[in-house]
C-alpha cells in the first residue's frame, strides 16, 4: 500500500446525533475523491449512546477507516490517542460535527508544502453563533494573550489543526507524557488548555506555525455552558501559565 498522505483523526464521545446526520459519510466521500491515499481514525472516548457500535458497523463496509476504543479521558486524551496512532505524512484532527467542513483542509495542505509544520484553522467569522458564544471567544482571546502569550495567533481553539508527521509525533508524545497518559473522567470535558499546550510545545520546539482562515458554522451543543465553561477556561489559562513558567513545555 502507498504511503498514507493524510490521516484524519476524529474524536467521538456520544456523537450519535451527528453520526446519524451523516457527518462521517461526508468526510469519507470527500476523501474518496482525492488523488492521495488517506486514512480516517475515529477515536471513541467511552461513548454510552451507541455511537461506538455505529462506527464499528460503518468501518466494516468502508476501507481505510478504523476505530480506536478509548477509556473516557476527554477530548484531549482521545485526540492524542488518534494522532499517535496515525500513519499519515500529514495528520489532521477535526470534530465529528464538522462545524469546519473537511473540505477546508484544501486551504491548509498547501502551507505544509511551503514548509510549515503546524497549520491551524482560524474562525474569523463565527456564523450562526449566539452573542454569548461570540463574547466568550473574544474574552478568551484577550485573556489568553495576557495570561499565556502566543500573541501572533488569534484563534488557538479551533478544532481543525494539521501537523506534519514529525511535529505530530513529537507534540502529542510530549502531551501524553505531561498528562501521564490521561486519566479516566466522568462527563464531557473539552479543555481550553489542551490546544494551548499543543501550540506552546510547537513554539518551543521551533516548529513553524501558520494560522489559516477557515469556514466555520455554529453547531448547537448541550455540552457548552457559558458560565461554567468561562470559569473553567480561565482556570485552564492560569494552569497553562503556571506550567509554562515551570518549563513544562520546554
Amino acid at each position: 500500500m502507498a504511503k498514507v498522505h493524510l490521516s484524519v483523526v476524529i474524536p467521538s464521545y456520544n456523537e450519535m446525533a451527528n453520526l446519524q446526520k451523516g457527518t462521517l459519510d461526508k468526510v469519507k466521500k470527500y476523501l474518496d475523491h482525492q488523488k492521495y491515499p488517506y486514512e480516517i481514525i475515529v477515536v471513541d472516548d467511552g461513548s454510552t449512546d451507541g455511537s461506538r457500535e455505529f462506527v464499528a458497523q460503518f468501518i466494516e463496509n468502508n476501507p481505510y477507516t478504523q476505530l480506536i476504543q478509548n477509556n473516557h479521558t476527554g477530548k484531549a486524551g482521545a485526540v492524542t490517542a488518534g494522532m499517535l496512532k496515525a500513519k499519515g505524512e500529514n495528520v489532521l484532527f477535526t470534530d465529528m460535527d464538522q462545524a469546519t467542513p473537511i473540505e477546508e483542509v484544501e486551504d491548509l495542505l498547501p502551507f505544509i508544502k511551503k514548509g510549515y509544520q503546524v497549520v491551524i484553522g482560524s474562525r474569523n467569522e463565527r456564523k450562526g453563533a449566539p452573542l454569548s458564544r461570540k463574547f466568550m471567544s473574544a474574552a478568551n482571546i484577550t485573556l489568553r494573550k495576557i495570561i499565556v502569550g502566543l500573541p501572533d495567533i488569534n484563534d488557538t481553539q479551533c478544532g481543525f489543526k494539521l501537523f506534519t508527521r514529525e511535529s505530530s509525533q513529537y507534540i502529542f508524545g510530549k502531551i501524553k507524557k505531561i498528562h501521564n497518559g490521561f486519566r479516566t473522567i466522568k462527563g464531557s470535558a473539552v479543555t481550553a488548555g489542551f490546544d494551548l499546550e499543543l501550540l506552546l510545545l510547537a513554539e518551543n520546539k521551533k516548529f513553524t506555525i501558520k494560522e489559516v482562515p477557515v469556514r466555520w458554522l455554529y453547531v448547537e451543543t448541550r455540552r457548552v455552558n457559558p458560565i461554567n465553561d468561562s470559569i473553567n477556561g480561565l482556570r485552564d489559562l492560569f494552569k497553562v501559565r503556571y506550567n509554562k513558567q515551570k518549563g513544562i513545555y520546554s
